[in-house]
């Protein structure tokens, strides 16, 4: 059995690298596969070790150095000897599901908890909501208060202009009643002068023999 070790680097991970790579294994029918997605001074790398039949593995290496996922961008892939053991594919496949499984989890979880903020927020909105509404129904009450008080006003006004009109009114007949009755005592006045004066004419004629 020959064993190899693959270091491919790049844009490697969360590319679903290694679950491409393991149906590659599979359908050589490696017997032994192990993928880790590791960091190396800030560079993603993946590290396969395959281990089988010196011909699966020849071929394994091949479709490794010319085929990658959609999702990937790979600068280098480095291929050497290895000598250590490997776990058996289905051991990998097994723990790779229980790996996606618990990412999974965790996105669920992370989920559910922006999903819990954002309920948290919703509430806070509502009740911001409530408060402003409250607000504005105290301001559409006092605004009815000033309308009645305005209008209350108003009345007053219009009542105490009828009252000034109606007395202005009353002294101007008052006036118009005095200056008639005036009027007329001077016209009777006049009246009694000028029968006066005619009187008083007719004496003079009466002397002076112009009568």
């Amino acid at each position: 059995m020959k064993a190899r070790r693959i270091v491919i680097k790049g844009k490697v991970h969360d590319v679903g690298y290694r679950l491409f790579l393991l149906s590659e294994a599979e359908r050589l029918l490696i017997e032994k596969f192990d993928a880790r997605n590791v960091l190396v001074n800030g560079e993603q790398h993946l590290i396969v070790l395959i281990k089988g039949a010196e011909e699966g593995i020849n071929r394994f290496v091949a479709f490794a150095e010319s085929n990658y996922p959609p999702e990937a961008s790979v600068k280098s892939v480095e291929v050497e000897d290895y000598s250590d053991e490997v776990m058996g594919v289905d051991s990998f496949r097994q723990s790779f599901m229980v790996f996606q499984l618990t990412k999974i989890a965790q996105v669920g979880v992370g989920m559910l908890n922006k999903q819990d903020k954002m309920l948290d927020k919703q509430d806070t909105m509502i009740d911001k909501q409530d408060k402003t509404i409250a607000i504005l129904e105290s301001v559409k009450g006092d605004t009815s208060k000033m309308i009645e008080k305005q209008d209350e006003t108003v009345r007053v006004i219009k009542e105490e202009s009828q009252k000034n009109r109606e007395a202005v009114c009353d002294e101007s007949e008052k006036t118009r009643e005095v200056l008639k009755t005036k009027i007329e005592e001077d016209v009777e006045y006049l009246k009694e002068e000028i029968i006066g004066v005619k009187v008083t004419l007719e004496k003079v004629k009466e002397k002076v023999g112009m009568a």
